[in-house]
């Protein structure tokens, strides 16, 4: 599994109390700890929260799917994420699994709670729901993203035509109803939804891809700005299909974290006023 792709949760001055929340539920820890980002350890896997403001809401067209191995283990999880917040899909027993439920929780981040196997040994799976402009195009963004990163594959692909009871019959038999991708090691789940839904990809949540150097940066940002992507501010950007992403140096944490706060405040202003970011400027900050 890769840890140095992870999803990042928005927030707006409530991550801490999200944090610690996420951290009973399942038994993590607070790995870092600013008033800005928080980082969080669950399972052996990092999540970021980013007290952004009040600009983004998290919205279900990314959930967090939870892959239990007991139905015990999937009702405490329902139990304490339900409470305060919106049951999406009641907890019950569905064709596709034994034990399932779908919860909004009550910081915004929506949970599928699935009794079934793990994608290798990664317990929580970012699972993206193509809408409105995406929709039907699940198969077309696995392509495409498992081409732009290394070591990755295309796992079980369900469409809707293959799917048992319970399936919406307006759903175009060609879509994807459920499918596993691999991007440089780590897993993440799809599927297209037809029906329309008052949200679609914002910059709520996002994916971060740690680069170990210039030419990986060049590489990601080149790519999905390309083709109807767009550029934001410091290290973000939109891919073709709005999928927000922070393509983000190693380089940059390491300078901004350095004892020296006068070099590392000079490191951050100099971000700030980057898109892509570029490592030589912010070396030369740091050294200036």
């Amino acid at each position: 599994m890769n840890n140095d792709i992870f999803p990042c949760l928005w927030y707006d001055g409530d991550a801490k109390q999200s944090a610690e929340f996420y951290c009973k539920v399942f038994g993590g820890k607070i790995t870092a700890d600013t008033p800005v980002v928080m980082n969080i350890d669950l399972f052996g896997q990092k999540l970021m929260l980013l007290n952004g403001g009040p600009h983004f809401k998290k919205n279900p067209s990314i959930s967090l799917m939870v892959i239990c191995d007991t139905e015990d283990e999937v009702q405490k999880y329902w139990d304490q994420l339900v409470d305060g917040g919106i049951a999406l899909m009641e907890l019950g027993s569905y064709s596709w699994s034994k034990k399932y439920g779908w919860v909004q929780d009550k910081y915004g981040v929506t949970w599928q709670l699935f009794l079934g196997e793990k994608a290798q040994d990664q317990k929580i799976v970012p699972t993206l729901m193509f809408i409105h402009g995406n929709n039907g195009k699940a198969k077309e963004a696995m392509k495409f993203y498992t081409q732009t990163f290394p070591n990755s594959s295309i796992g079980n692909v369900m469409e809707y035509g293959e799917g048992g009871e319970g399936h919406p019959i307006s759903e175009p038999s060609e879509n994807v109803q459920h499918a596993t991708f691999v991007i440089d090691g780590y897993t993440l789940f799809c599927m297209d939804n037809s029906y329309d839904h008052q949200f679609d990809f914002n910059e709520g949540i996002s994916l971060v891809v740690m680069t170990e150097d210039q030419q990986q940066t060049d590489h990601y940002w080149n790519t999905f700005t390309s083709d109807g992507g767009r550029e934001s501010m410091c290290g973000w950007l939109k891919d073709k299909y709005g999928l927000s992403w922070q393509i983000v140096p190693k380089r940059l944490l390491q300078l901004m974290s350095d004892p020296d706060a006068e070099k590392a405040s000079k490191v951050v202003q100099a971000m700030m006023k980057m898109q892509k970011i570029i490592i030589k400027d912010l070396e030369d900050a740091y050294n200036s």
